[in-house]
């Protein structure tokens, strides 16, 4: 989010600035929560404001990240109590589900809010430019993509980050995959090994979990998502251990070896 230093700062540069030569007062790098608010928050304070951005805007959070995994934990929620419909006096025959339609689901509500975000840009006259922006110098960014330049007396650099890869577990997109490749399985694999037992890891073990997987969750340190308190991280264990989720704390992945579409870590 758009912090109050820098919302501070916007403010008077607002008020003491002087007519500039460069294309934009301000340009920023990077379409996510940072460089979005950053742009709106700006352009609404009379800065001309421009965002780079090279995929869809709203950032790694909304496209690949917290609200594609929330809609299909809503989906696993909802499976979670019709399967457990009995204790409730209801009965339902022949339960079915399909895991690919929670996916179109997921990216059709991911759809609506990067329309919102940037229907937002629009309406508060920031311009949204396609590419990837690389410094020339301090002032001047180049746009790969259409080979246009731009200057800009400041800029924001909103860029966000990468997945980190384990030099014992070699990413092919295929066995071995990221959160991301995962938001678009359209299909849940009949077992699976969640490596990282922190909140994503926690989220896609309950959400495989729900739909029929062999789920176990490796977490190096001594209890899952730990970060949190050890309280809330007992009580989750607790909770995963009657769903059938294994978890294996204090634990290292040594290696990987990877056969016909299976594995063995």
């Amino acid at each position: 989010m758009l912090g109050e230093h820098l919302q501070k700062y916007l403010a008077l540069y607002v008020k003491g600035r002087r007519t500039l030569a460069e294309d934009y007062e301000l340009v920023i790098l990077g379409s996510g929560p940072g460089g979005y608010v950053a742009a709106i928050r700006a352009s609404q304070l009379g800065v001309k404001t421009a965002v780079i951005e090279k995929e869809d805007v709203g950032g790694v959070c909304l496209n690949w990240g917290c609200i594609p995994s929330k809609a299909l934990l809503r989906n696993a929620e909802i499976l979670s109590l019709f399967q457990r419909a009995g204790e409730f006096g209801i009965s339902i025959d022949n339960l079915q589900y399909d895991f690919g339609k929670a996916i179109d689901r997921s990216r059709k509500v991911v759809k609506q809010l990067t329309s919102g975000i940037s229907y937002l840009l629009k309406k508060n006259g920031v311009d949204l430019i396609r590419g990837v922006g690389t410094f020339k110098d301090s002032k001047t960014i180049e746009i790969n993509g259409n080979g246009h330049t731009l200057s800009s007396q400041n800029v924001i650099v909103a860029t966000g980050a990468r997945f980190r890869t384990l030099p014992n577990l070699p990413i092919d997109g295929k066995v071995v995959i990221t959160s991301r490749e995962a938001l678009e399985l359209r299909e849940v694999p009949p077992r699976v090994v969640i490596v990282g037992g922190g909140a994503t890891g926690a989220e896609f073990a309950y959400l495989y979990r729900s739909y029929g997987a062999d789920v176990t969750l490796v977490e190096m340190l001594p209890h899952l998502v730990p970060l949190e308190d050890e309280e809330i991280s007992t009580h989750l264990e607790q909770a995963f251990s009657a769903q059938g989720i294994k978890s294996m704390t204090d634990t290292k992945v040594g290696g990987i070896e990877i056969g016909q579409g299976s594995s063995r870590v």
